[in-house]
């Protein structure tokens, strides 16, 4: 079975071999510094042109979060339909002091998620396509004790 991003240049692929873990890839702006998720050919802080790419840290700490209720539409719908969704944890998790990150949010349990809670970037499979192509998505999951 093949295996693809779901979006060309948003974290490494292929996956590296653990223990190292998946980083996000955004850019830096050679003139402020300011850095981006995903990927800009521009700067949004001063309008420069020359963005350099960068891998975000693999670590970061929740910043706020919420839960996702319903269904979502396209292109965020996974393999879930109205009969088999269930909600799910959603949140902004600030990488380093570079940048905030949204996700989706694994192996956690509602109530315990904590503001300044440690937190992992993870890749995970999204959905699967009619040529039998595993599709997978970043998201973030409680941070592993070994690090």
């Amino acid at each position: 079975m093949s295996k693809r991003p779901i979006s060309e240049g948003l974290f490494t692929w292929p996956l590296p071999a653990p223990p190292a873990q998946p980083r996000l890839l955004g850019s830096r702006c050679e003139a402020c510094g300011a850095v981006t998720f995903p990927r800009s050919s521009g700067c949004p802080r001063c309008g420069e042109e020359r963005m350099e790419s960068c891998e975000l840290p693999s670590r970061g700490t929740l910043y706020t979060w919420t839960t996702q209720g319903f269904l979502p539409k396209l292109p965020y719908l996974g393999p879930e339909t109205q009969k088999t969704f269930e909600p799910w944890a959603v949140g902004y998790v600030e990488l380093g002091d570079v940048i905030r990150v949204e996700g989706r949010l694994h192996d956690v349990v509602l109530e315990d998620l904590a503001f300044g809670m440690e937190l992992d970037v993870v890749v995970r499979p999204f959905r699967t396509e009619e040529d039998g192509t595993e599709v997978y998505t970043f998201g973030f999951a409680p941070a592993a004790q070994s690090m």
